[in-house]
């Protein structure tokens, strides 16, 4: 597989954009994330959208609605609505049930297959779009 470069991801992103490779950089903090004026933007291969969605979904668990996980665990709703309640707190609870019950594979793959990888990657408008090898999340 050829190394992905910044390069690539910005042009990538100038096409999606029409507009000049010189208008973009990269952010000093991720350079998957490229800046255009004061938007950003996640500029990820396949692999790396996949990775990034199933790593956001396993830390926010306890975001998903009850009714769910439940479904997914095939357990009671209740166990989840308490745990849920906790915020952040009840997201290692969670994760061990999801782990010990359908995997957190299986979990991330029907979360992604019910609201697209582009709700979880994209705090903008949630949409997931697609140039070339890239996929392009708005972060802001």
């Amino acid at each position: 597989m050829a190394t992905i470069t910044t390069e690539m991801r910005i042009a990538a992103l100038a096409k999606f954009l029409a507009c000049d490779a010189d208008e973009l950089s990269p952010a000093s903090y991720d350079e998957k994330i490229l800046e255009y004026g004061s938007q950003e933007y996640l500029v990820l291969t396949d692999a790396e959208a996949d990775d990034q969605a199933e790593a956001y979904i396993a830390d926010s668990l306890w975001a998903f609605n009850a009714s769910f996980l439940a479904s997914e665990t095939e357990l009671p709703e209740e166990c989840f609505t308490a745990l849920c309640e906790k915020c952040e707190n009840g997201n290692d609870p969670i994760r061990r049930i999801v782990d010990k019950t359908c995997g957190l594979k299986s979990f991330v793959d029907s979360a992604v297959s019910a609201d697209g990888r582009g709700h979880f990657l994209s705090q903008y408008d949630g949409e997931e779009n697609e140039q070339g090898e890239f996929f392009i999340y708005r972060c802001n």
